[in-house]
């Protein structure tokens, strides 16, 4: 599930949220966005001290903790080092670094080279496309799952061997179909893709 930070800080909606997601059979308790706008280095290296901390505490409940990306995470630093970087090395194995394909093609990161830097944590992942120069208001979203650029056979490939996916969203933001052609076409893209019909 997604969810705030307070839910990945140890306290009431913390408590909540493990009782919320063992309800629901959840797997990971994924923070949707960091508590803040922009950050300071600093800033998202106590982030990931905080989320390695919920990690500890979610274990025992059958529970993991992740994050999920949006393009921020995949600016860098003058040294070259990313937020995704330091959320990916100051947190423990079993921390979910949930893959929103499309905000990390959008970024210019290398979803491909990203899944085989971090064996086994990528264990959920948004199927967003992207692609340049469409509708300015959507950032290129509107193009359907497939249509963009993102190099889905090797994403897929890597992500079934080296990921440790476990989890498909078929995600989309906006569309020049209704909202049931949508999902019809990306399934229908997402079966050929996998061989099916």
């Amino acid at each position: 599930t997604h969810n705030g930070f307070a839910a990945l800080t140890p306290g009431v909606t913390m408590t909540k949220a493990i009782e919320i997601n063992q309800i629901l059979g959840s797997r990971a308790i994924i923070l949707a966005s960091p508590p803040f706008e922009s950050a300071t280095r600093d800033e998202w290296m106590r982030m990931a001290g905080q989320l390695a901390a919920a990690s500890t505490i979610l274990q025992p409940h059958g529970l993991a903790a992740g994050f999920h990306n949006h393009n921020i995470e995949w600016a860098p630093y003058a040294d070259g080092k990313r937020p995704m970087d330091l959320i990916a090395a100051n947190t423990p194995p079993e921390f979910v670094l949930q893959l929103d394909v499309g905000t990390s093609v959008m970024a210019g990161a290398d979803p491909v080279a990203w899944v085989k830097a971090n064996p086994g944590r990528i264990r959920s992942v948004h199927l967003k496309d992207w692609a340049p120069g469409l509708d300015a208001d959507n950032k290129g979203y509107r193009v359907l799952f497939g249509e963009g650029t993102t190099p889905w056979t090797p994403l897929i490939a890597a992500l079934e061997a080296t990921g440790g996916v476990e989890f498909y969203l078929m995600e989309q933001e906006g569309s020049r179909y209704s909202e049931f052609e949508t999902a019809r076409r990306c399934l229908a893209t997402w079966q050929r893709m996998r061989g099916r019909r």
